[in-house]
């Protein structure tokens, strides 16, 4: 038995090799500048599959993008786990088949919004990495002024909150501004120094730590003069420690709900309140800042439309989630206009009917969208293009507006995976979000799975955003 799997092993390497040598590809080039974090957890994924990856010795431009040694890893083709690679990184968007018991499209680097790109040559390649410490932030210096941070990082909603939960003051630029050479985007956050209920001394310890645990870089202000608004201008507006529930039990779906507790509780450590459906009547939704329905079904929550429409009108923010949005249009918490695909099967036959009905579903494929860098669910990001995970079959048409749309599909919007050709024209131009203010709150939803089984973390943010900028939108 063990020779046979030896030569299994064997000859399926050597099939491999073979593809090696054929594959006019010799290398993946994948990195993100601006985000350590996310960098980071893409390559100790690599790790856990055994993959082997290099640091560069060179920068290297593949894909249309310039990759830097300090912050970018090569992937050569040449290796055992060579057809786990492909797949990988692979995008396909034509089958055989219509029908998928699961998602149809798993290409990772688009699940974590990160650069990458093929190379045929292998000249910058430098030391293979044997072991990956989690990136460490810095502070600059210790300033007697202000502190700032951008929000590009993977890790930063983990700092804000934790600044937050230290009593400190912190602010959000809604513009962008400049501090000597350095430039300062949308979303950037400013701790002031002053009239805080901590020292300088303290503060700077506290922004070391978390820098620490984070790989967040804080850079210490030395002054307020700026290129752009001011660090005293009403353009940096202030935030507010947010209290989080997360509803849970009957008409819930718990695989959602369980990926948002994760998503909060265990990678950001930002406590969240599971509340029970059953107890919502008793509950005292005045606590929360922000309450969250993931993907419901059936009408568990309609003793809960007064407390819930409550709850926002008084200052909260509600974010749902999928088939919530038809709950909270019916109940009038936001209005929305859902796009019906023309599907019609008056060609088909009656035993192909459950096929082609089959064929309908989105199991689970990859969508582009344009995002408004500029509107706070955009913060944080630095790419006008997003890569989103979609397995519904809800769509929203936009509002007419002059307005840009904050997220809105490409007129081509499938990267990765299987949708029907009426599927597919239906998307086009329809809004993964959208958000409406309902008294001094906000309602804010999502046609997508921004967390979808913990690993799509290219779209964590969109969440992040929607709790700590969510009266802002």
């Amino acid at each position: 038995m063990r020779e046979e799997l030896l030569k299994y092993q064997y000859d399926f390497y050597q099939n491999a090799k073979q593809e090696v040598h054929k594959d006019k590809n010799k290398a993946i080039v994948f990195g993100d500048r601006n985000d350590k974090g996310k960098t980071y957890q893409f390559a100790k994924m690599l790790e856990r599959q055994h993959i082997k990856f290099h640091k560069l010795s060179s920068s290297v431009t593949a894909g249309g993008t310039k990759f830097m040694t300090n912050d970018s890893y090569m992937i050569p083709a040449d290796q055992p786990n060579y057809r786990m690679i492909k797949a990988m990184f692979e995008t396909r968007t034509s089958f055989q088949d219509s029908l998928f018991y699961d998602v149809s499209a798993w290409t990772l680097p688009m699940a974590f919004d990160l650069n990458y790109g093929y190379t045929n040559s292998l000249t910058s390649i430098g030391e293979v990495v044997h072991s990956l410490d989690f990136p460490v932030g810095r502070v600059s210096l210790n300033s007697d002024y202000a502190y700032v941070f951008e929000w590009d990082e993977y890790y930063t909603p983990k700092a804000l909150y934790t600044i937050l939960k230290n009593n400190l003051r912190a602010k959000v630029a809604t513009k962008p501004f400049s501090i000597g050479n350095k430039k300062y985007d949308y979303g950037t956050i400013l701790i002031p120094v002053a009239n805080q209920v901590k020292t300088s001394e303290e503060i700077h310890s506290i922004l070391k730590e978390i820098a620490k645990e984070t790989g967040v870089d804080f850079d210490g202000a030395t002054t307020g003069i700026t290129t752009g608004i001011d660090l005293g201008s009403t353009y940096f507006k202030s935030l507010e420690q947010p209290k989080i529930a997360v509803l849970v039990g009957d008409g819930i779906t718990s695989s959602d709900a369980g990926e948002i507790w994760h998503l909060l509780d265990t990678r950001y450590q930002i406590p969240i309140t599971k509340l029970d459906t059953k107890n919502l009547g008793r509950a005292d939704l005045s606590k929360y800042t922000t309450i969250i329905i993931s993907n419901t079904f059936g009408s568990s929550l309609n003793n809960a439309t007064d407390d819930l429409k409550t709850f926002v009108k008084n200052g909260g923010v509600l974010i749902g989630y999928r088939n919530a949005l038809r709950w909270l249009e019916s109940k009038n918490f936001i209005n929305l206009d859902f796009k019906k695909s023309k599907i019609t099967g008056k060609d088909i036959s009656f035993a192909d009917r459950a096929d082609f009905r089959g064929a309908q579903v989105i199991g689970g494929a990859i969508f582009e969208a344009e995002i408004d860098l500029t509107h706070p669910i955009g913060y944080g990001y630095n790419k006008n293009k997003i890569a989103l995970f979609r397995n519904t079959t809800l769509f929203i048409n936009p509002d007419s507006t002059n307005y840009k749309k904050p997220l809105q599909y490409t007129k081509k919007a499938l990267l990765s995976g299987y949708i029907s050709k009426e599927n597919l024209k239906a998307i086009k131009g329809t809004i993964p979000f959208k958000t409406a203010s309902l008294g001094r709150g906000e309602v804010i939803v999502f046609t997508d799975n921004t967390n979808f089984r913990a690993f799509w973390y290219g779209t964590n943010k969109l969440l992040m955003n929607a709790i700590f900028f969510g009266k802002m939108m």
